[in-house]
């Protein structure tokens, strides 16, 4: 309706005045023209602009202030509060491998051992209970380890939180010695004297030499016998009652039936294996394999 009064629909007349166009109850203005908000505005957030440029722009300093970089007092105590944290943390790890109880050696295993004592073990690798497991030396300790005379490697490693494990490799007779006062020395392919033994294994041959077992220790006679030993049918092997050496490349074995087998050097093996077990049909009591192209028998 229009004008400056009506009628409502039970038929009471109140009076109305126009403003702005609109109509208000009462007679009271509320808004007038120029109050009214824009078009697409919010009333709760005032009027909103239509420019797409100028939307950009105010996006933009809002942006901005969002994005404002760090005043460098901040930024210094930014910095210091980080490597504050990064000491202690440091500190706090410092502490527990070396300083607290958490990570201390409390038992130290041993495996491998046949013929060496597990008590000689541990004293060799002389590990203090209480010991810092990040200060324990494995390279050291497997070292004082290997020098006992029947070891012939050790490797230590740590366990955490508490072991140390000690892996021992035991050196293996492979000859046996006749000793000065009786009895056998066993040496391994090194010439190290392993035991001694009141009788010879079965599965050891006799190796016939001169210079005692205590002194040949890196022999290299030795180390090709052992070689050769190594090289032969396990049923040859088994028949070898004895064997000399007195260069690397004059190798003889003395077969239990008496035969004679003039071995030459180490290199070779398989083929010489196999032109042996063919000569050997002929029962003889000499064979001369040193020089495998021209095998000799007797």
């Amino acid at each position: 309706m229009n004008g400056s009064g009506g009628t409502d629909r039970d038929g009471d007349t109140s009076r109305y005045e126009t403003v702005g166009g609109g109509v208000v109850p009462g007679g009271h203005a509320v808004l007038s023209d120029h109050a009214q908000p824009e078009s697409g505005s919010d009333p709760a957030v005032g009027p909103v602009s239509s420019d797409p440029a100028r939307a950009r722009r105010g996006r933009g300093s809002v942006n901005r202030r969002l994005r404002r970089p760090l005043s460098p007092s901040r930024r210094r105590w930014r910095v210091a509060f980080f490597a504050l944290a990064l000491a202690g943390i440091a500190g706090l790890i410092a502490w527990a491998l070396l300083g607290s109880r958490l990570f201390v050696v409390r038992s130290v295993v041993v495996t491998g051992t046949h013929l060496v004592p597990t008590s000689e073990v541990l004293a060799a690798a002389d590990i203090p209970p209480g010991t810092p497991l990040i200060r324990v030396n494995t390279s050291k300790i497997a070292a004082r380890v290997a020098a006992i005379r029947q070891v012939r490697s050790a490797r230590v490693a740590t366990s955490w939180p508490d072991r140390v494990v000690i892996t021992v490799q035991e050196r293996t007779p492979a000859l046996a010695v006749p000793a000065a006062g009786g009895g056998f020395d066993l040496i391994d392919p090194d010439g190290v004297l392993v035991r001694w033994a009141a009788s010879r294994p079965a599965s050891l041959p006799l190796y016939l030499t001169p210079t005692p077992a205590s002194s040949l220790t890196g022999d290299p006679g030795v180390s090709a016998a052992a070689a050769v030993l190594a090289a032969l049918p396990a049923r040859l092997r088994s028949s070898v009652a004895s064997v000399t050496a007195p260069s690397p490349d004059q190798v003889t074995l003395k077969l239990a039936g008496g035969a004679t087998v003039v071995w030459g050097g180490p290199g070779d093996a398989a083929v010489k294996a196999r032109e042996l077990a063919v000569l050997m049909k002929t029962h003889a009591g000499y064979y001369d394999l040193s020089s495998p192209a021209t095998a000799v028998t007797k």
